[in-house]
This record gives C-alpha cells, structure tokens and sequence, in this order.
C-alpha cells in the first residue's frame, strides 16, 4: 500500500450532505441505543415513537446526523443475532427518516443489517469493525454508495491500542474501501477510544492495574494517549470520535454511574477538538456543539 496516497494532511469528506474534515466546524453526531444492553441506559430508547421524538430533540439540540445502532458493544455487553439486530434496527432507521431532514447513520458490523438499513433511510454506516467483522460489508458500502465511519480494528473492535497499531488498522480499512471501489472522500476514521472487549482481553489483568503515578488504570491511560496523539494519527481521513459517558471518564472522576458522566465527556470532547477530532459521537449533542465550539475559538486563536 502505498501511504503517500492518503497524504499527511486530512482532507475533507462527506458524510452523507454533511461536510466533515479541516476548516469545518465540528460535526455533531447524536446516538441513539436501542439495545437494552447499553452501557449507558439513560441512551436507551424503546419504542419508535419515542426514538422518533428523540431524534427530533437532538437534531433541535444541534445534531447534524442521528446515528442509531441496536447492539450494544461495550465492555459488559453480549451479542444479539442479525435477526434480532434487524428486528430492532430497521424499523427505527425507517420511522426516523420520515421525520427528520439530517442523515442518518445505522451502527452496525453485519453487511446484511447494513443493506437492510440503507434501504430504509440510512445513507451512513458506522462500523465499529472497521469492515473487518463482515466481508459482505465493504461490497454493501460500495453498491449502496452511502458513507462510512471506520473504527480501528485489526480482527475485532478496538484490538489496537497503541498509535502504530491504531493508525496501521485505520489505514488497512481504508485500503479495503479502494479494492472495493469506496471513495474516500465519503469515509471518516474513528481511533476507537473506549475500553473494547477485544481491547481488555489483549490487555488482560493489567488493563485493570493502576498505571504509573495516576490514580487510573493502563485501559484509560491508553484512552488518554489516544486523545493526546489524534494528530499523530494520520490517514487522510476526517477523525470522528465517541468520548460520551464512557467508562475512562468514569474510573477518573469516581463515577460508575453513566448518568454523572456529562462534564467529564465535556472537557473531553473539548481537548479532542482542539488535537484534532472533526467530529464527535455523543448522547448530548447541545452541551456538546457548545464544548466543541468553545474548543474551535480556543484552538484557532492559538493558531
């Protein structure tokens, strides 16, 4: 692979209508869980008038794309089937996309549920997998012509953790969109900051142990290094990243609790912004747009 194509630089893409990458504002991305399995249940919504309503207020609240997925994938969450994931999924995808006029992205790693998804409404995928999990997932991309979020992974979601290991599995994901034909220009990275399974299991007991004089553990200092080197992490490609209410932000604060999470992911949000992130996955998009717009004036005042 020759990486001079991706360049040093990051260059702009498209998600859907909405425009991500430098010299752009931050991009809002408002998540919607279905899955009763969330790490987070104040994220959850159960029935389709009630994502439908939700996904008015965040797009009221600044979201410029609703991201939806249906299985949850956190450190304590277990695997639903396609059936299942379909059964939940596309009918929210369908009731939100005659209701709202922003893009809506479907969560999935299944190139079934993502077909299914497009043909409802949804015109971005995230995967999680980086479309390592579903061979049939970067043929779906390239057929539907619709976006994509790609999280780094090198078998399993968020199996890397240094900046190397991050940036190799990024530019592997992206190497797999030009042998199928995905222009890049549709196509933001995410570094898959969080603590993943597939992370802790590589980890093993050590992901638990304090690290060094902090008082957190080696997982959420390698949270941390993530957030501290984003620029280093060049692909070419925008950077969208998930910081909300996750479990780094709760083991540093003291707050197991989800729901007392929200100035942590805050003043994440905002140090992403200014090292590098182009748009960011959040359960709250208003005190988020107002964090990251913050972060901009700071960031380009420093120059």
């Amino acid at each position: 692979m020759d990486q001079s194509d991706y360049g040093a630089l990051v260059v702009i893409a498209r998600l859907d209508k909405v425009v991500v990458g430098n010299g752009q504002p931050t991009v809002i991305i408002g998540a919607i869980n279905l899955s009763e399995g969330s790490f987070y249940p104040g994220s959850v919504v159960g029935n389709l008038r009630d994502v439908v309503k939700r996904a008015g207020e965040m797009v009221d609240e600044g979201a410029q794309i609703i991201d939806i997925g249906a299985m949850a994938t956190g450190p304590r969450s277990q695997p639903i089937s396609e059936q299942q994931e379909m059964r939940k999924l596309i009918p929210a995808i369908r009731a939100v996309a005659g209701e709202v006029d922003v893009p809506i992205s479907a969560d999935t790693q299944r190139a079934a549920v993502a077909e299914a998804a497009v043909a409802a409404g949804a015109s971005i995928i995230n995967d999680v997998s980086g479309l390592k999990a579903d061979e049939g997932m970067a043929e779906v991309i390239s057929k539907t012509g619709c976006s994509a979020i790609l999280m780094a992974a090198k078998k399993f979601p968020g199996d890397v953790y240094t900046i190397a290991e991050i940036k190799e599995a990024l530019l592997s994901s992206l190497e797999i969109c030009r042998r199928h034909n995905i222009s890049l220009k549709k196509v933001v990275v995410d570094p898959a900051f969080g603590q993943w399974p597939a992370r802790l299991d590589r980890l093993g007991p050590r992901a638990r142990k304090k690290f060094g004089d902090g008082d957190y553990s080696l997982a959420t200092y390698l949270d941390l290094r993530i957030l501290v080197k984003l620029r280093e992490i060049k692909t070419g490609r925008p950077i969208c990243l998930g910081i909300s209410r996750k479990s780094s932000i709760g083991e540093i604060l003291n707050l197991p609790d989800p729901r007392e999470r929200l100035y942590g992911s805050l003043a994440a949000a905002a140090i992403a912004v200014v090292n590098g992130a182009h748009a960011l996955r959040t359960h709250d998009p208003l005190e988020t747009l107002q964090a990251a717009r913050i972060a901009e004036a700071i960031r380009d005042a420093v120059g």
